[in-house]
């Protein structure tokens, strides 16, 4: 097979993931006398496209599956997407809002109907985006969240943790998007810092002329307020504990508690305690009994009359409030509120403050903690079976969860995230998994009429719990993460006790973020330990965030997006411009984007590949840390990618159609330089195969970058033609047989970081290596490294020649003789063996010839040491010409520095420029000046 002239990554990637995808590569052997490899995809959203985050983190998981199946184990990668619930209901709400559509018109059926329809035309999206960077799934196990299979896990699951004790109904506070009309989780709320004020209200005494300061951030959620607290130990206030308040504005008195939350030395020590609208409140109202006063409605409106709670769920009866405020939202309730605090004399002062503002992710809207009827799993609580006996283990299914990883069952890499984990365990609350949506898994759950909840697996099985009475289905669904949550075994065939499920939960890998330790891999955890009674995973590998070069995180109103699949094809501005610009939640903003993106890709993106984008993916995966992505990392592997290609070729022209030492019978004559390179090769073996099993991807990829294009493009390579043409047929035939299985060896080992071109040559190379044994490399044996192939003598020989190379080569440097320029070298050296290296030499350092001899010419020519051995270049030189020479050549530095130092000493350059303009200037500036000594003692040499 005749390789291409240069390589072109789009065709061999189209055509190569085609042919392992019918040809079923990807799929599991379920050889069960192999060990087993198995990996779980983070099911990404169905509303999405890959960004750099998901090709960071599918690099690494595809390559753990690459090498796990060329070493033979019983692979499988399953992958699925999430159905997303509030993401995608929301992006299908716009689309019919556009066309004047609201959901409640539409009624569920129709609506959940156009989601499904939705779902069907842009779901594909993400899992053909896949395809284009390798990953190597098993397209046949690939799910959805949604599809039939899993509401089937999904209801079995609910039922038994019902059944069980585990799950309950219950009012409790939650974030409330008053928007999107639900209660989202802690994971969908993003605080940030706003400009806001801090309000001293006068709260008086009752019976005295005393009031107390309360300082708020929301003072019109005082309606609410049942107590005022104070730190124990704050000596200014024990007199007022237990006596009365007058809550402003509502004619109501309330208590003076002291609780151990309040800081005595932060504002005035008074707190004002709001238990339906504040979680930290609500903790403190639960620990002193207080009741739960519930001032707004759904919709973030004040209420005319508030209904009164205890903790239990109970309702205790109503609360008329100031019908001023009522159906007024919270900012204009506020302003209201105030006014008439300050006509009362109770406004004592308005100061700016910076405060955290909680909002929706997908709305922006501010969270309301809010009191609602929601479903919920016990941490807590020990399961109980149908007899009412408890769980053998006596644990909750919290406690297992934090035994696994206490047990060391599972692993945190890097460790450090154990902490974090265990910070969530040790303080869990019970989980809300109810949403207030259409679009998810509907909970299986009725109500009679007279309220009896009951939970079964179909209609028809309540209804048999309730005959004769008429039911109503609980219209809430699933929390996403609860059926996520279920992925290590929902995937895999149960509850039957399928081949699937035995052999690959325990799963020995997930690749994931920080950022949803507690919302995903902690539930995994919980739930595979409850329901199989194993962990989910050996090994959880945290990965950092991908940033832009500047450290900045990648966002849209940044313009610094950047797609993979435009990384790999290559993009012009635009069609890129149009493509940030196109369907933005907030249109307002695309001129900014489209001039953030000018300004960042004036030229638009190069095409790198995918073999590049992968290997740049690879380099960056040091353990735990975020990732700066720079284009010019992606540059270097593109140019990587050209350096094999263009080896290959070479390598085939020298070795095809001639004896490259098949035939074993036949003399072989390696040089020392052979058997170097043989045992170098040995230790790049055992190094990559070291760093893959310990997700050291990045120190994999640096090994395979420095063997392959240091040790056997730039050395061993070069060395080779000197054997090839002057060595003897013993000799040519070992370095043939070398030269071609070092790279066949090679292209296995950068299979996993680079699958396009090492399938695409070693298709060419394995016949020639004796290797081609399986159709494909993705199947081919993983390199193991034979230790007694490496040749001490010849590494310490191949390590003197080096350093002769290189004394040579600063010679040539500094007497300044140009490359096109050969010259004579004289090696006065009592070792013999060093007649070896001359044929190298004289290639390498560009010699006409190299002698031995027992004295240097009495010369004045400058002269290097390496090793034992003094060199010398005998080089006649026009002194006259030279000097001339040099001396245009420092005037020509002298003012470019001149040029770079001004333009780093102009006024607010160094602070105001890009802060990768100035490194790179100042290196450049350290560049130049290096040049100039180098320059200047050469004219000192020569005169």
């Amino acid at each position: 097979m005749e390789l291409a002239k240069s390589f072109e990554p789009g065709d061999i990637e189209r055509r190569w993931y085609q042919q392992w995808e019918q040809a079923g590569y990807f799929k599991p052997s379920m050889d069960t006398t192999k060990p087993s490899f198995a990996i779980q995809l983070p099911p990404p959203n169905v509303t999405g496209t890959l960004h750099m985050g998901h090709a960071f983190n599918q690099t690494i998981m595809d390559g753990l599956t690459r090498y796990y199946r060329m070493k033979g184990d019983n692979t499988v990668w399953i992958p699925g997407t999430d159905h997303a619930g509030i993401a995608t209901q929301i992006v299908v709400e716009r689309q019919l809002a556009e066309q004047g559509i609201n959901r409640h018109d539409m009624g569920r059926d129709a609506f959940t109907a156009k989601v499904w329809e939705w779902k069907e035309k842009s779901g594909g999206t993400i899992t053909s985006q896949m395809r284009r960077v390798g990953c190597s799934v098993d397209w046949s196990r690939e799910y959805f969240s949604m599809d039939d299979t899993r509401a089937e896990v999904v209801t079995e699951v609910f039922v038994r943790l019902f059944e069980q004790g585990l799950i309950y109904r219950g009012k409790r506070l939650s974030n409330w998007d008053p928007k999107l009309g639900t209660a989202i989780s802690d994971l969908e709320v993003v605080s940030e810092e706003e400009d806001g004020h801090m309000w001293h209200i006068k709260y008086p005494v009752v019976g005295s002329d005393e009031f107390v300061t309360v300082a708020t951030t929301r003072p019109e959620t005082l309606l609410g307020d049942v107590a005022v607290a104070i730190n124990p130990t704050d000596e200014r206030y024990q007199h007022l504990l237990g006596k009365q308040l007058e809550l402003p504005l509502t004619g109501r008195t309330i208590p003076v508690i002291a609780d151990d939350y309040v800081d005595a030395a932060f504002g005035t020590g008074f707190v004002k305690i709001t238990p339906a609208h504040d979680f930290n409140d609500y903790q403190v109202g639960k620990r002193h009994s207080t009741q739960l006063i519930n001032v707004m409605s759904l919709e973030a409106t004040m209420l005319a009359r508030a209904q009164v709670f205890g903790f239990d769920g109970s309702v205790q009866g109503t609360i008329e409030l100031p019908a001023a405020y009522a159906g007024l939202s919270t900012s204009a309730a506020r302003k209201a509120m105030l006014a008439d605090l300050e006509a009362q004399g109770l406004l004592l002062e308005t100061k700016p403050h910076k405060l955290m503002v909680p909002r929706g992710d997908r709305t922006g809207s501010v969270i309301e903690p809010l009191l609602t009827d929601q479903w919920f799993v016990a941490m807590d609580k020990v399961a109980v079976d149908k007899d009412g006996q408890p769980d053998p283990t006596g644990q909750s299914i919290a406690a297992k969860a934090i035994d696994a990883v206490q047990s060391g069952e599972v692993r945190f890499i890097p460790e450090n995230w154990v902490n974090t984990y265990n910070q969530w365990m040790n303080n869990i609350q019970d989980w809300c998994i109810s949403r207030q949506l259409w679009w998810g898994h509907q909970i299986p759950a009725w109500y009679d009429e007279d309220g009896n909840i009951i939970v079964a697996r179909s209609e028809a099985e309540a209804q048999a719990q309730a005959p004769g009475k008429t039911l109503r289905r609980e219209q809430d669904v699933l929390d996403t993460w609860f059926s996520s949550a279920l992925v290590p075994f929902s995937t895999l065939g149960w509850p039957e006790e399928t081949p699937e499920l035995n052999a690959f939960v325990t799963s020995n890998v997930l690749v994931t973020g920080y950022e949803i330790i507690f919302f995903w891999v902690a539930r995994m955890i919980m739930m595979t330990k409850h329901f199989t009674g194993k962990v989910p995973f050996r090994d959880v590998y945290i990965h950092g965030m991908v940033r832009d070069h500047e450290g900045k995180k990648m966002s849209k109103s940044e313009g610094n997006v950047i797609d993979p699949v435009d990384l790999i094809d290559g993009i012009a501005l635009e069609p890129l411009v149009e493509k940030r610009t196109t369907g933005l939640r907030r249109p307002e903003k695309a001129p900014q984007i489209a001039k953030a993106t000018e300004k960042l890709f004036p030229e638009g993106i190069p095409a790198y590949g995918t073999d590049a984008l992968r290997f740049t993916m690879a380099s960056y995966a040091t353990l735990g840390r975020s990732v700066n992505f720079d284009f010019k990392r992606a540059e270097g592997y593109r140019n990587f990618c050209n350096k094999l290609w263009n080896a290959t070729r070479f390598v085939m022209m020298n070795v095809e159609g001639k004896d490259c030492g098949q035939d074993e019978s036949l003399p072989l004559e390696f040089s020392f330089v052979d058997q170097w390179i043989i045992g170098r090769l040995q230790q790049a073996e055992a190094d990559v195969t070291n760093a893959l099993e310990t997700y050291r991807f990045d120190l994999a990829a640096q090994i395979i970058y420095e063997f392959i294009w240091n040790e056997y493009c730039d050395w061993y390579v070069e060395l080779a033609k000197v054997q090839l043409q002057n060595g003897n047929e013993a000799q040519q035939r070992a370095t043939r047989r070398t030269i071609v299985r070092v790279l066949e060896v090679a292209l296995r080992l950068t299979h996993p970081l680079m699958p396009f071109i090492t399938e695409e040559l070693w298709q060419t190379v394995a016949p020639l290596a004796n290797a081609k044994k399986t159709d494909s490399i993705m199947l081919a044996q993983w390199p193991v490294a034979v230790p007694e192939k490496i040749n001490a003598e010849a590494n310490a020989r191949m390590d003197a020649f080096k350093d002769m190379v290189n004394a040579v080569r600063n010679l040539r440097g500094e007497m300044g003789i140009g490359p096109a320029v050969k010259a004579p070298l004289f090696i006065e050296t009592s070792d013999a063996s060093v007649a070896d290296f001359i044929p190298y030499l004289k290639l390498l350092a560009r010699l006409t010839e190299g002698s031995i001899v027992a004295a240097l010419p009495a010369d004045d020519s400058p002269v290097a040491m390496s090793g034992n051995a003094r060199l010398m270049l005998k080089v006649e030189v026009d002194k006259a010409a030279e000097t001339a020479r040099l001396s245009k050549e420092l005037g020509k530095l002298d003012a470019e520095l001149a040029k770079l130092t001004a333009k780093l000493e102009k006024p607010g350059y160094v602070d105001k420029a890009p802060a990768h303009l100035v490194e790179r200037d100042k290196a450049q500036l350290a560049e130049l000046n290096d040049k100039m000594e180098k320059v200047k003692g050469q004219l000192v040499k020569l005169n």
